[in-house]
């Protein structure tokens, strides 16, 4: 299918008026990227670009290896402390790289989301049938680590195929967050029927913001702060969605978890906003607007 028979065009001011639970004016949802990348590869982002690409990659694979081992448990303090739910964009390959991490997850009752096997492999330039064996190992890895087969999906670098949506569908996912072109819920067209769209965000994102858009730490939490504010005070009746993307290998340094603790406490202090998974929004949103 071509782009705009997967998502159809609908200005939001042409659409029915969405209504979050106990009428809050914005639903704000956390993804905590839980990565795995292979030593053996150089690829995933790095910071150290001045060498030639070469395995092994100590000192971008050590930098990202940091996330796990100390980030995450500084994020998920911080989290706790604020009593802020998240979903977890999780590789398959941490379940067994990283068995601590993901068993905190499902103990803290986050929402678990594929995302591949590794960051160090996208779903781009695969043939059908090997996309579709990622998705199903991944699918079915979480699911034997944690209990719980994952009903939503993220892909590696947000990347699709042609082809991504309709094995997605095929195996039962019920919503992506890869696409990017909304402020609301939505749904997107396959072959087998409609799956949901919950966007991720590529602006209100702690990797992206620094590395591409070179902000410091106090600019990137006043970017979350600043996106926040205005959903939330230009509210006109129509309920809006905010995504929150971090990584714990780079928001989980202090320097930035101390600017992140403080937005986040910001958006807390604030009556009418519905912190959830991506999960809940899109349950919700499936609800409201039966297909």
């Amino acid at each position: 299918m071509k782009y705009f028979e997967r998502s159809p065009f609908v200005p939001i001011t042409e659409r029915p008026k969405l209504t979050w639970p106990n009428n809050a004016r914005l639903a704000v949802w956390i993804t905590n990227n839980v990565e795995y990348f292979r030593e053996d590869s150089t690829a995933g982002v790095g910071l150290t670009t001045a060498r030639p690409a070469q395995v092994p990659d100590i000192a971008n694979h050590t930098w990202r290896d940091y996330g796990p081992r100390v980030g995450f448990w500084r994020l998920a303090q911080i989290l706790k402390e604020l009593e802020l739910p998240a979903s977890v964009a999780l590789n398959a390959q941490a379940c067994v790289h990283y068995p601590q991490v993901v068993k905190a997850c499902v103990e803290m009752g986050w929402e678990l989301v594929g995302h591949g096997l590794t960051n160090s492999e996208h779903l781009t330039g695969k043939s059908e049938a090997d996309e579709r064996a990622i998705i199903l190992a991944t699918l079915s890895t979480i699911e034997s680590f944690s209990g719980k087969r994952p009903l939503g999906w993220l892909g590696p670098a947000a990347a699709e195929s042609l082809q991504t949506l309709d094995i997605l569908a095929e195996l039962g996912v019920r919503y992506v967050a890869d696409w990017l072109n909304d402020e609301q819920p939505s749904r997107l067209n396959t072959i087998h029927g409609p799956i949901g769209s919950v966007p991720t965000s590529t602006e209100i994102n702690d990797l992206i913001g620094v590395v591409a858009r070179h902000y410091t730490a106090p600019e990137l939490a006043q970017v979350m702060v600043d996106q926040f504010d205005e959903l939330y005070e230009t509210f006109d009746g129509n309920g809006r969605m905010m995504c929150i993307v971090l990584h714990p290998f780079f928001s989980g340094a202090p320097f930035r978890a101390r600017h992140l603790r403080k937005a986040l406490a910001h958006m807390r202090s604030r009556k009418e906003v519905w912190f959830a998974t991506a999960g809940q929004i899109w349950a919700h949103y499936e609800a409201s607007f039966p297909a």
